[in-house]
């Protein structure tokens, strides 16, 4: 209840060819801030047929120990850390 949201803020920090390949940012869990890495794994831009603009979507990944973000419950209990984070996301260009 004290931290409702997680917030990544980032930037395209690598290409491959006129596409973005990573994305680095800074991750926010529990009010703690770490920098990450996102791995765009792809990328794909098509012109929408109702809203004739052009929509982009995404499918990235990126991997973290949640002890460092002070999530460790179960860590005294052998429980492993490591979380993988997929996100999928779309955008629509605006104008």
């Amino acid at each position: 209840a004290r931290h409702p949201t997680a917030t990544f803020k980032g930037k395209v920090s690598a290409w491959s060819g006129d596409q973005p390949a990573a994305v680095a940012g800074d991750l926010t869990l529990r009010g703690v801030t770490r920098p990450v890495t996102l791995t765009i794994n792809s990328f794909n831009c098509k012109p929408h047929p109702l809203a004739k603009k052009e929509v982009c979507g995404a499918d990235a990944v990126t991997a973290f120990n949640r002890a460092d973000f002070g999530l460790d419950f179960g860590a005294a209990y052998g429980l492993k850390m490591d979380v993988m984070l997929r996100i999928q996301a779309e955008g629509l260009r605006s104008d």
